[in-house]
């Protein structure tokens, strides 16, 4: 990945809807070679999708949480059940394995805290690899960044 690269990557976390030719306009390139980085970069993976960026609160969407969860044991077959099941939930934003006392800690969006709740006694609580759910309520986002420092 060289210079051109990057800059094309820039270019496309804040504006994803760009026209090739102005894509190639900004860099000082033609479409053709530009449309050549974006396509290698996408095909190796490195871009890995396109989408709107919504605001939650905008569609009903007014709490974020934070859930620390703990699993009944540290094996494949529970962390396995555990993670297809987050990818099933889609409450759950984020869902990273982490250290410390918790084995994962989900992001998780609700429309207030008594959705929440039902959320986790009927979705997470109905899964009996789990051992233990923490969980933490954001009160204010003072800012959230969607683009990568390049």
């Amino acid at each position: 990945m060289d210079s051109k690269d990057r800059n094309i990557l820039a270019i496309l976390q804040k504006h994803g809807r760009i026209a090739i030719s102005e894509l190639a306009s900004r860099l000082n390139m033609s479409d053709t070679p530009c449309l050549r980085r974006v396509r290698k970069l996408e095909d190796s993976g490195v871009i890995s999708g396109y989408a709107a960026q919504i605001e939650p609160k905008e569609v009903g969407l007014n709490v974020v949480v934070y859930a620390f969860v703990r699993l009944t044991e540290n094996s494949d077959h529970h962390a396995e059940r555990f993670e297809t099941a987050m990818q099933n939930l889609e409450q759950v934003m984020e869902c990273s394995v982490v250290t410390g006392g918790h084995d994962y800690v989900l992001k998780i969006v609700a429309t207030d805290l008594l959705s929440y709740e039902s959320f986790v006694k009927k979705s997470l609580g109905s899964l009996n690899c789990i051992a233990g759910i923490e969980s933490t309520v954001v009160l204010k986002q003072n800012f959230s960044r969607s683009t990568l420092p390049l």
